[in-house]
């Protein structure tokens, strides 16, 4: 059934009971509904796993790559925080008692438990890194907490990706496949997970000139060390003697 409506003197066409256009993204969230969330959630984490399978491997020579690692990390900002909205969502309208999300049931007992810990050292690890470069600390105590957080993060991350991985895999990418089945609001889900990819890069170029001051400095300071050192050391020659 087809009915005119007038607004400003211009005349619409659609159709009773369709959705606004325009909505806020409250009400757009909303109407994904559990399964939406899911390939919201999903599909980042597929993003942000290949991001983190680099990210780790800069770990292995970090005097080799640092540079690479400060600027992925970075670029992991925007991404990781999508993730914890998306995750966050789930959890508030599940203990709200959304109807949708009470059948969509729990997550893991397990994941339950561990997901205080993982936010508070993903939040921690994160954070110390950007205040590292931030305050142009080379060492102290924000290196011991980023060092120490990575260490707790890398654990609990492992069995995450473990426990999530076979459904981040299958379900990940079904909103951009041609024939899977439709979840509303894919269109909306592309464009989260494309914008805080794209933020990422933006937030990572735009500090590179921050990036590169840092590495200068710590450059200069380990230069600046080795010279005290070699001054101190005594000379083999008066030694010989």
């Amino acid at each position: 059934m087809f009915v005119i409506r007038f607004n400003s003197g211009m005349t619409e066409l659609g159709t009773t009971g369709r959705t606004p256009s325009r909505r806020n993204w409250r009400s757009a969230v909303r109407d994904w509904g559990p399964d939406g969330n899911e390939r919201l959630t999903t599909s980042v984490a597929l993003v942000l796993l290949a991001l983190l399978v680099l990210e780790t491997l800069t770990t292995l020579s970090l005097r080799s790559y640092l540079a690479v690692h400060i600027f992925l990390g970075l670029l992991l900002l925007p991404p990781v925080a999508l993730k914890l909205a998306s995750v966050g969502w789930r959890f508030v309208r599940y203990y709200t008692r959304s109807n949708p999300y009470r059948l969509k049931g729990p997550p893991e007992l397990l994941l339950r438990l561990l997901a205080p810990l993982l936010v508070a050292s993903t939040v921690t690890l994160l954070g110390s890194g950007v205040a590292l470069i931030a305050t142009t600390h080379r060492g102290g105590l924000l290196l011991t907490l980023h060092v120490a957080s990575f260490v707790v993060w890398g654990v609990l991350i492992a069995v995450h990706i473990l426990v999530y991985l076979t459904r981040t895999l299958r379900v990940g990418a079904e909103d951009w496949r041609r024939r899977a089945d439709r979840v509303a609001g894919t269109g909306g889900r592309r464009l989260a997970v494309v914008c805080a990819l794209f933020a990422g890069v933006v937030v990572a170029l735009a500090t590179y000139p921050v990036q590169q001051a840092w590495l200068s400095h710590r450059r200069q300071s380990r230069h600046d060390e080795r010279r005290f050192h070699a001054s101190k050391a005594p000379d083999r020659r008066s030694l010989s003697v």
